[in-house]
């Protein structure tokens, strides 16, 4: 039986930063030599590697490497107890994985680098290289099987490859995806710093003044600023005040909006609410034709969809019904409550009173609706507190089809997440909606308390948050930056992918346009690193002017391939 272990080519092909796929290393003559030769001992370890290179043999130290394959042919040689148990143990985990190479192991010997054990810190800073946290909902198994191995560690820091089996065993598909570069963005150090330079421009932008109308807001420094962004694959980054809670505001406007749509459907919702843009001011007296309000991003269109959120129940079963969905989306991150603003919002609310009433008046709610409670329940909604870090997870679950990208929870149905989107484009922007769809071209939805939800279909969600606001009631600095990432990046929705160069796209690397995989198990993905298209073949050991007996040579060769 055959073994796959590592070697210089797998190594290669699962390295954090691949150049080339293992195909065309192996069209490239001068990389890769024309055979590997083995010297086998009974024991089933290589005691000489030699490889052919061009018809000629030299030999490789075997001193800090890992071994290729391993093959138990050859004369028998004695071995110590405890190597024969090891033996035995790896020959029952080769025969139950078959001729394809542990997963585990490569992930190991890729970030070993040719050392038999690795300290811990290296392995979570390589894991943070590609985005993912050590805090991901995904890697708790592995997390918490790393704490306890350490602990039963001589010196608690370092990992031989039996302990890091240990600890990644629970996760390795997800890893191996990670380290192999197989998520949304492949460079995700790269990308991450670009945001940073585009975080520091919006930094330096003056002007904008914060919201007062609703006292608490009013208390905010102008000089918050943060920007947080989740990927569908769970890749994370986050700069600035990212951990300062604040509240929701005009942000909840779509949330709520995809709730009842998943609840009760796009036929029903829109029974009540119209979905044009209304050219007028966000929270104006005013309804379209059939005396509805024109969409659920502005006030009258929100109060309206308020309504529509389990209506047979009370306030407080509402509220916590909206409250744990939100905490689902958000990956069961930070979702909070202001009283304050609530009690704020519900002082200064007047004008959303007046609007109540008119809808109450045109009977634009669905029958025994209590309009007072409503409102109430409008002014809670809008005082939900986030973080930047878990709205953009919020965000991220839209960009992922209704899948929290951390938990792999589904949330939302595609139907909702679909008809959200579609209005967060044309009216998520207030006044601005028309200049946003053109300049910027992504849903995105503002809020008062300086909160721009952006998000990027299938690539990730961006919450940007700083206080100040322009005249029409968006984040200056928010809308900097959101202008400032679709000049860099091709992320607008009409940006052509194929022929628009002068743009970059995080979603390639080294000019390769990205191959989606979807979900892989572990078996799936050995047969991917093993790559279909190639295969080991026996040639003559006499190319080696090795022993027969003792030598066992492969030869990497394309299936279908004459060369």
């Amino acid at each position: 039986m055959l073994q796959f272990r590592a070697s210089i080519v797998l190594k290669e092909l699962i390295q954090t930063s691949p150049k080339r796929l293992l195909s065309d290393i192996i069209r490239h003559k001068k990389t890769l030599p024309n055979a590997y030769c083995f010297s086998a001992a009974n024991n089933g370890r290589i005691s000489k590697l030699n490889i052919v290179h061009y018809g000629r043999c030299f030999i490789q130290p075997l001193a800090g490497r890992r071994f290729l394959c391993t093959k138990t042919e050859g004369a028998i040689e004695p071995t110590e107890t405890a190597k024969k148990d090891e033996t035995v143990q790896e020959a029952a985990a080769d025969k139950k994985a078959g001729i394809l190479p542990s997963l585990e192991d490569l992930l190991f010997y890729s970030i070993a680098e040719g050392q038999e054990r690795i300290p811990a810190h290296k392995f979570i800073t390589a894991l943070k290289a590609t985005g993912l946290r050590t805090g991901d909902p995904r890697l708790k198994e592995c997390m918490d099987m790393l704490k306890v191995t350490l602990k039963s560690t001589s010196d608690g820091v370092m990992l031989d490859r039996h302990l890091f089996k240990k600890c990644v065993q629970s996760n390795i598909v997800l890893l191996t995806q990670a380290f192999r570069k197989k998520f949304v963005i492949p460079d995700f150090q790269s990308f991450a710093s670009h945001i940073d330079t585009l975080y520091e421009k919006g930094r330096n932008l003056s002007g904008g003044l914060v919201a007062d109308y609703i006292p608490q807001l009013a208390k905010f420094s102008p000089d918050l600023w943060a920007v947080s962004l989740c990927t569908v694959d769970g890749q994370r980054h986050t700069v600035g005040d990212t951990k300062v809670p604040f509240c929701l505001q005009s942000c909840v406007k779509p949330l709520k909006y995809a709730i009842s749509v998943h609840d009760h459907g796009t036929e029903y919702v829109h029974r009540f609410i119209g979905k044009e843009p209304s050219g007028l001011r966000f929270n104006k007296l005013f309804l379209d034709e059939d005396d509805k309000p024109h969409n659920p991003m502005v006030n009258a269109g929100a109060i309206v969809c308020t309504s529509l959120i389990k209506q047979l129940a009370g306030n407080a079963e509402k509220f916590d019904y909206v409250m744990n969905f939100l905490k689902k989306m958000a990956g069961n991150e930070y979702v909070g409550f202001s009283n304050a603003t609530f009690q704020s919002e519900r002082e200064s609310g007047d004008r959303n009173f007046a609007i109540g009433y008119y809808l109450k008046e045109k009977k634009c709610f669905p029958d025994g609706t209590d309009m007072t409670a409503v409102l109430d329940l409008y002014f809670q909604l809008c005082s939900i507190e986030v973080t930047c870090e878990s709205a953009s997870v919020m965000a991220a679950t839209l960009a992922n089809g209704g899948f929290c990208p951390i938990t792999g929870e589904r949330v939302l149905s595609p139907e909702a997440v679909r008809d959200t989107l579609s209005l967060m484009h044309s009216c998520g922007m207030y006044d601005f909606s028309g200049q946003f769809a053109f300049h910027v071209g992504l849903p995105a939805k503002s809020g008062v308390s300086g909160g721009i939800l952006l998000v990027v279909p299938n690539v990730m969600g961006i919450m940007c948050w700083s206080p100040p606001l322009d005249k029409l009631g968006n984040s200056v600095r928010g809308i900097q930056f959101c202008t400032d990432l679709v000049s860099l990046f091709n992320f607008h929705n009409y940006d052509n992918l194929r022929h628009f160069a002068k743009k970059l796209d995080p979603r390639r690397e080294g000019g390769d346009q990205r191959h989606t995989f979807g979900p892989m198990d572990y078996e799936s993905l050995q047969k991917e690193l093993a790559l279909k298209d190639t295969m080991w073949t026996k040639v003559s050991p006499t190319e080696c002017n090795e022993d027969s007996s003792t030598t066992v040579v492969y030869r990497m060769e394309t299936v279908g391939d004459g060369n």
